[in-house]
């Protein structure tokens, strides 16, 4: 019986920048101090929280340091240290789900489980409810 593995990341960053920020004033407040608001540029730092669930249990989260994540840093600190010994662990029955996002679909990547021998969901871009993990 094949053995699935569900993987999935989330970024956390101290200061959230999402831009959505609406402010209204009257005239002649353009530059009162109240209506300043101070903003830290590129979200002041965070980190990425990865993890897997399967049917026998998970593996702890792991936190990774999110400036910037290269492919070669997504290989090197997610799958050669984490999915690798799950992926020892289970055996030959094996097979990896994804969220489908680019450094996981890099060639770099897809080289580096072929070799190790992990087997790969194929499974539909821009479709992470179909992945259990999403709403964890």
């Amino acid at each position: 019986m094949e053995q699935c593995s569900f993987s999935d990341e989330s970024r956390f960053s101290v200061h959230p920048d999402n831009r959505r920020i609406f402010i209204w004033r009257d005239r002649g407040s353009r530059n009162n101090p109240a209506f300043v608001h101070e903003r830290v540029r590129f979200g002041g730092g965070g980190a990425l929280v990865y993890g897997t669930i399967s049917i026998d249990g998970r593996t702890d989260l792991y936190i990774i340091r999110v400036s910037p994540l290269t492919v070669c840093r997504y290989r090197d600190e997610i799958p050669r240290p984490i999915v690798d010994t799950y992926a020892a662990e289970i055996g030959d029955d094996f097979t990896l789900m994804d969220d489908n996002c680019r450094p996981h679909r890099a060639n770099l990547v897809e080289d580096f489980l072929f070799e190790e021998g992990i087997v790969r969901m194929e499974w539909l871009a821009c479709s992470p409810d179909m992945n259990p993990i999403e709403p964890v």
